[in-house]
């Protein structure tokens, strides 16, 4: 079974990041910039919160504010749902799906080491099966 850090050590630890006090401009800016969904919110190095794509919407743009003006501070969703690196991935699956996520920041003792999105789940999941599928192709061929 595929573990977190397992995925983080294929996909890379980087994590695209905001200060609270940016703007909501600066944040959507950033995401286009670096093609994410989502932004984790750090303050001194700590995470705080996230900012995605549908806070954006639901929180910035239906209530009618303005995303020059709005810090993210006030958008954010402050209560991170997170994972640690020993978890797998199928674990991760179903937390995003029924929490109705779609990233999921890796803490290690406290410390932020990167973040895996809904697609990289499906992806490694996806991967493994087809290696189990070879596998069991060879298998059954050699008999």
């Amino acid at each position: 079974m595929l573990t977190v850090r397992q995925l983080l050590g294929k996909k890379g630890h980087e994590v695209v990041s905001i200060s609270p006090d940016a703007t909501v401009y600066e944040a959507i800016e950033k995401m286009a910039e670096n093609e994410v969904g989502a932004l984790l919110v750090l303050n001194g190095g700590k995470l705080v919160g996230i900012i995605s794509e549908r806070d954006y919407a639901r929180k910035v743009i239906l209530k009618g504010r303005q995303s020059r003006k709005t810090a993210v501070r006030e958008v954010m969703t402050e209560n991170v749902i997170t994972v640690r690196p020993e978890q797998n991935v199928h674990d991760c699956m179903e937390l995003m799906t029924e929490k109705r996520i779609r990233h999921l920041p890796v803490l290690a003792e406290d410390k932020l080491i990167g973040i895996i999105s809904i697609g990289d789940v499906v992806k490694s999941i996806i991967s493994n099966q087809e290696f189990m599928i070879e596998q069991l192709e060879q298998y059954i061929s050699r008999r």
